[in-house]
């Protein structure tokens, strides 16, 4: 946080008699008595684990050498199967699946083409356009002939669905993209998938043989093999035509990206290259043959690499990365460095994730990570296999370092010959994300399995009844166990209406939280979080009050899991929810006893609780210093929850300066300015995900992010939902403001996104008047700059600078609204003694909070501290208010006072 301190330094000296006094203080006890809990026995440390097997997905169907498994974007209720052969199914209804044949590409592929199960030619893989739903756009990959020539080409070509006809596929509309000259059947790739930039991404093979022998592997000046591509099939304006090249036909029908890597490269691998003739479309290069790659839901992008004859390689595919085909082979260097530096001295290897030896497997395929609800042991692994094995594995990471890599199951050969088990690619139902799979079998009866718990089971199972949990002492009352503690927030997340209670245990009195006041707490494993919901069934009675659910979160080594409990009616006993979750529609009434309307309330899933719940958010939601900071009522004494929780001993190490820590505001607070509670607001319902550690969005939803870093006034868009004039917020826009056009909007862009099937009306209109009022007069720093200096780079107006010498940097006097050029326009405190009281008056600024400092040395700069009072805790008010802070003066010694002004 940027803080500015203003130059006025006041002081009072207090002459008195001093007399020493020693006094010995005893640490204070607290009304909260922390106690053991030995009740929650029950819940184990971590969920069950289960074995794997598969089922056929689409019982009754086979197909011919089936490779590839896809949807268009935003449906859920059809699916396509690519079959090499040249058929391209699309399979609707999924609860009841019907197959039609969706267009058929056979005549387009080289004649003699090797297109059954062993073979790697033929159609090979198919990505629909983010746009698909109006332009009916789908892009199709394949080996075949062109018009003037028979010969083996790999080709990338666009289709549109008839119209009116979405399962129909019109064999007429073929644009091609390009046509490259192939000189052998094997090593295709052709894996093509829209990344989240809305950009094309595609993988080409090394053109076959073995080894390496057509000497494609290095190079990216040749033609279009052994790399990732990257293009632009919507030519926006600020991209680039590709370079020249035969397999284009002379046509232009796609763009490079002008932030492709290899966009103006003049060399590689240590020797000049004419970027005019380089493959700017190349993303990646290295590749032997990258069979399947796919994007996970933060952008990162995996792909398998099927290696010669020693490993195969799994790869995190980045801008520019060489993965080393073929000097190396996953891990396995094939050419030393002596050799490697004769022929490439500029080579940089960016080596694989993972690899693994040929013994006993083949062929990697490429999969998915895993974001279904079902499985919730899955959840963030990348599932992966093997073609000729049929092992089945799942890999989860941190960053590059691979922490688990396990078997889960492993495919049947299906009673062939060849010993083969055939699994070709994966997919994903798009009715429920579970994982699916295409195995070729022996060609002509290949099937789409399903991946589905088996009846192994491991680890203590959780309760199935509320009751058996050990969390509560009497239903009927919800008095709950010693060791367990209510506590309070001070601004809740959005629940549909629903009244909430929570507790937290951390049943070891031996075990500690570590407070921090700018961050996630540190919790021991063991650590109980419980939230009891309630819903108001008859609106403003509450006698109408219905128990919903209970909620259980426990932290363990790996994180924690969270399990919820359904009640029953009447309620006497609550039931565990399934791992996939429910709904149940309930019907609100109004106190005319007429019906108000029917909502339908989301019991979560398991895996839906570790989305929000993860290490990055801190695990526990709102159990955090600004939204513990507030007060709570204890056995009839009322005091600060934190205070309450430091003199317990529920903390490593003590909560000091109290008063000086931040608290979130209500909604409903008036006294508070419309940002810090709309900060509030996104706090605790938006930064689980929306936080600089997270790939999901570009802004900060953070309260500890201050508002010039946050991104969010006219922040950039991941997806500006087709209007560059978007942003996270436009002052005065509500049309272009996407943040408050997704909270106030019901839809599959809805936020936030989980347990939710209401609009919050109380922070749409929170986000409304923010956006209309108080930010229409906002000013950035940088168009302050531009107004005082004439530009954003000027010297004079760095924040740094004091362009009129009057003490105050430009910053300050940007957070104070005064001139920067005029020394007569200055922000002052002032300073009175009143009944041996230092009065320090403040002219508080609305939306902006204020520290008052203090020291007895005024030459020494580490000796300032904050005031701990009760006067000095950190507000945003509403309006410009005149605010004081007074202290006790000390006997016999100076006192110099000082503010700083700092925002949101």
């Amino acid at each position: 946080m940027l803080r500015k301190f203003f130059r006025r330094v006041l002081s009072l000296v207090f002459q008195a008699l001093m007399i020493a006094v020693v006094v010995q203080v005893a640490q204070a006890a607290g009304p909260l008595k922390r106690t053991a809990n030995t009740s929650l026995t029950n819940m184990p440390s971590a969920l069950p684990t289960f074995g794997f097997t598969y089922t056929n997905a689409l019982a009754g169907m086979i197909f011919t050498s089936p490779v590839a498994i896809t949807s268009p974007p935003g449906e859920t209720n059809r699916l396509f199967i690519v079959e090499k052969n040249g058929a391209i199914v699309v399979i609707t209804n999924l609860a009841s699946p019907n197959r039609t044949l969706f267009i058929s590409l056979t005549n387009k592929l080289t004649a003699g083409a090797n297109v059954n199960w062993l073979g790697e030619e033929g159609v090979l893989g198919m990505a629909f356009h983010p746009g698909y739903a109006t332009n009916r756009y789908f892009y199709v990959f394949y080996t075949g002939s062109t018009n003037s020539s028979t010969d083996r080409h790999d080709i990338l070509a666009r289709y549109q669905t008839t119209a009116g006809n979405p399962n129909q596929g019109d064999a007429a509309s073929a644009q091609i993209l390009f046509a490259q000259f192939d000189q052998a059947e094997n090593h295709n790739g052709g894996d093509l998938h829209f990344g989240p930039d809305g950009y094309l991404y595609f993988g080409l093979g090394d053109e076959g043989g073995g080894d390496g022998q057509f000497g494609n592997d290095q190079e990216i000046t040749n033609n279009f093999f052994s790399a990732l591509c990257r293009i632009d099939v919507d030519k926006r304006s600020t991209n680039l035509p590709p370079n020249p090249h035969p397999a284009l036909r002379g046509q232009t029908n796609y763009f490079i990206p002008a932030n492709n890597p290899y966009v103006g490269a003049t060399n590689f691998n240590g020797f000049t290259v004419n970027s005019k003739t380089v493959r700017t479309e190349f993303w990646a290069v290295g590749f032997r043959n990258p069979w399947r790659f796919s994007f996970d839901t933060d952008g990162t992008l995996y792909c398998a690499d099927v290696g010669q004859d020693n490993r195969e390689e799994l790869d995190i595919v980045t801008a520019g990365g060489n993965y080393g085909w073929n000097f190396w082979e996953g891990f396995l260097q094939r050419t030393n460095n002596a050799q490697i530096a004769a022929v490439a001295p500029g080579f940089t290897h960016t080596p694989p994730l993972l690899d693994y030896s040929q013994a006993g497997f083949r062929a990697i395929v490429g999969g998915f990570v895993y974001r279904g609800d079902k499985y919730p042991q899955l959840y963030g692994s990348y599932i992966y296999g093997d073609h000729v094995s049929g092992n089945i594995w799942e890999m989860k990471r941190s960053g590059t370092n691979v922490t688990e890599n396990s078997l889960i199951m492993v495919d049947d050969k299906n009673g062939q010959s060849y010993n083969f088990s055939g699994l070709s690619a994966f997919g994903i139902d798009p009715s429920n994300n579970d994982l699916l799979y295409a195995d070729v079998q022996a060609g002509n009866n290949g099937s789409i399995k399903r991946l589905i718990y088996n009846n192994t089971t491991n680890g203590a199972p959780v309760p199935t009844l509320l009751s058996a949990t050990g969390a509560f002492t009497n239903l009927a009352t919800l008095g709950f166990s010693p060791g367990i503690v209510a506590y309070d927030i001070n601004t809740p997340f959005w629940s549909d209406n629903a009244i909430k209670t929570r507790f937290f245990s951390v049943p070891n009195t031996n075990l500690t939280i570590t407070f921090n006041p700018t961050g996630s707490w540190t919790f021991p494993t063991g650590t109980v979080w419980i939230k009891h919901f309630e819903l108001e069934i008859t609106n403003g009675v509450p006698s109408s009050r219905r128990r919903i659910e209970t909620r259980f979160m426990i932290s363990n080594t790996n994180g924690g899991y969270g399990v919820t409990y359904r009640w029953t009616t009447p309620p006497t006993n609550a039931v565990l929810v399934a791992e996939a979750g429910l709904d149940e529609s309930i019907t609100n009434y109004t106190s005319g006893g007429s019906i108000s309307n029917v909502q339908v309330w989301h019991y979560p899933s398991r895996v839906e609780c570790i989305q929000c719940h993860s290490p990055s958010s801190g695990f526990a939601l709102s159990f955090n210093t600004w939204q513990l900071n507030r007060d709570f009522t204890y056995n009839s004494t009322t005091t600060n929850q934190l205070k309450a929780l430091s003199l317990s001993g529920y903390f490593s190490n003590s909560v000091t300066n109290q008063h000086l820590l931040r608290a979130l505001a209500h909604a409903t607070n008036s006294a508070v300015s419309l940002e810090y509670r709309v900060r509030s607001y996104l706090d605790a319902n938006c930064s689980y995900c929306h936080q600089s550690e997270s790939a999901r969005a570009l802004w900060d939803g953070r309260i500890t992010t201050p508002g010039c870093a946050n991104n969010i006034i006219n922040g950039p868009l991941m997806n500006n939902l087709g209007n560059t004039n978007n942003r996270v917020v436009v002052p005065g826009s509500l049309a272009n403001s996407v943040l408050f056009q997704r909270v106030a909007n019901m839809g599959s862009s809805h936020m936030p996104p989980l347990a939710t099937a209401l609009v919050n009306t109380e922070a749409v209109n929170l986000l409304a008047a923010w956006i209309t009022n108080e930010l229409t007069s906002y000013v950035s720093y940088e168009s302050w700059q531009s107004n005082y200096f004439g530009s954003t780079n000027a010297p004079n107006g760095m924040k740094l600078a004091d362009p009129d010498n009057d003490g105050a940097k430009n910053y300050l006097e940007y957070l104070t609204k005064t001139s920067p050029t005029n020394a007569a326009s200055a922000w002052a405190i002032n300073i009175n003694a009143s009944n041996s009281n230092a009065i320090i008056l403040i002219p508080q600024i609305a939306n902006r909070a204020f520290e008052v400092q203090t020291t007895t040395n005024l030459f020494d700069s580490n000796s300032w501290s904050a005031l701990d009072i009760l006067d000095n805790a950190p507000s945003y008010p509403i309006s410009n208010r005149a605010a004081t802070v007074s202290e006790p003066l000390q006997p016999g010694s100076p006192r110099y006072y000082r503010a700083r002004v700092f925002e949101p």
